[in-house]
């Protein structure tokens, strides 16, 4: 039976050309997009719920790869319950940890990081807040951790580490843990640009990022303080296949700048786009769609890659089959369109003008969540239950 979504208009699968649904219509079941085709098709009696777009679009769920989650669905260092639930009515479907770093005393030797890790991805294996889908447990780089112990956090489940908010003297002292944890298995993230939390290093450059071989080099634009404008030109031109992560909360004019050499030098495949949040920015539902639509109106990206790097580019680096709309896939969508008022058409032409798109449905694991966003404007075409 499962959930069908008809009458589509704009839509875009999660891949870096933007391209279309194969058709103004799909139908979910058992947790995946079971199938994509036309809308005259669809018989309302063969489904559980039919959704009418009413011409409205629809984009892959939204990935954030910076979410600073703890345990459940609270973040300590805001003090706010029920934020990730919030961050789906901003249209995000998935998060991905960027290491369970606020947890209130959290230990530093390691034994006690490598507990903290299992002990986040065994919390949210199963729950799901909201019907987000949260990817936790990242283990925080220390010194003294082997390559026994990374093969050991892979065998538990873990495949995360994060190199910037360990003991060591400086940047360059990660490079053999980096090296390491990247030799078990584990995907390796790094803290780029200036500390963000008292006690951390002061500066992770372009140079130790690509020292460490780190899969994704985290808030590239900055977290919340840049690298300058020598570091952002190294690290895309020598930094090799490192996925670069835009973040809201870091500095916009860095984040335009690295947006510029990325194409310049046609690797647009390389950006992600996330919010690093809960954090001293904040709790921000709307982030991933206020970071796009300021890319987007500025110029920095055409709304095809600006998509891209928060859906499919996401699912790509970090190994997931999440953020592209294909049969098979996990069934993580929103509706969406321009937001009544806007002077956009559709909801890319509301993102050309810098305005956040308005939301009439998020379906993650092929089930209905919402209908009505109680976070971004209402949407022109209001989708509706038929």
């Amino acid at each position: 039976m499962g959930v069908a979504v008809v009458n589509i208009g704009r839509s875009h699968v999660g891949d870096l050309a933007g391209t279309p649904l194969a058709g103004d219509a799909l139908v979910c079941s058992d947790g995946a997009v079971a199938w994509i085709g036309d809308s005259a098709q669809v018989a309302r009696g063969e489904h559980e719920r039919v959704l009418d777009a009413g011409g409205a679009g629809v984009v892959p769920g939204l990935i954030d790869s910076h979410v600073h989650v703890t345990f459940g669905d609270y973040t300590p260092r805001q003090q706010t319950v029920g934020y990730l639930e919030s961050y789906l009515h901003g249209g995000m479907t998935r998060a991905i940890t960027a290491s369970e770093v606020h947890v209130p005393g959290r230990p530093s030797d390691p034994a006690g990081v490598k507990a903290l890790a299992i002990a986040a991805q065994r919390c949210f294996a199963d729950h799901r807040p909201g019907g987000v889908t949260v990817h936790a447990g990242s283990v925080i780089l220390e010194p003294g951790l082997t390559r026994a112990d990374f093969d050991e956090l892979r065998a538990q489940g873990v495949w995360l580490a994060k190199a910037g908010f360990g003991a060591f003297d400086g940047p360059l002292g990660y490079v053999p843990v980096a090296q390491a944890a990247r030799a078990a298995g584990l995907l390796v993230t790094c803290h780029t640009g200036g500390g963000s939390i008292p006690g951390s290093l002061d500066r992770i450059d372009a140079s130790a990022v690509i020292a460490m071989g780190a899969h994704v080099s985290f808030h590239v634009n900055g977290g919340p303080t840049a690298m300058s404008a020598s570091d952002n030109e190294k690290i895309v031109v020598e930094g090799g296949d490192v996925a670069l992560q835009l973040a809201m909360a870091g500095n916009l004019r860095s984040a335009l700048d690295i947006c510029r050499l990325v194409r310049e030098h046609d690797r647009a495949d390389r950006l992600l786009i996330s919010t690093d949040t809960p954090t001293g920015t904040g709790v921000v539902p709307l982030g991933m769609f206020h970071l796009i639509a300021e890319l987007v109106s500025l110029d920095g990206l055409p709304v095809e890659l600006a998509i891209a790097a928060a859906t499919g580019s996401v699912g790509r680096v970090y190994g997931l089959d999440a953020g592209v709309l294909e049969v098979g896939r996990p069934a993580d969508l929103l509706v969406l369109d321009a937001p009544l008022g806007s002077a956009g058409d559709d909801w890319a032409g509301a993102l050309q003008v810098g305005d956040v798109p308005g939301i009439g449905a998020a379906i993650t694991a092929g089930e209905v969540r919402y209908t009505k966003s109680r976070n971004t404007p209402a949407p022109k075409r209001a989708a509706r239950e038929l």
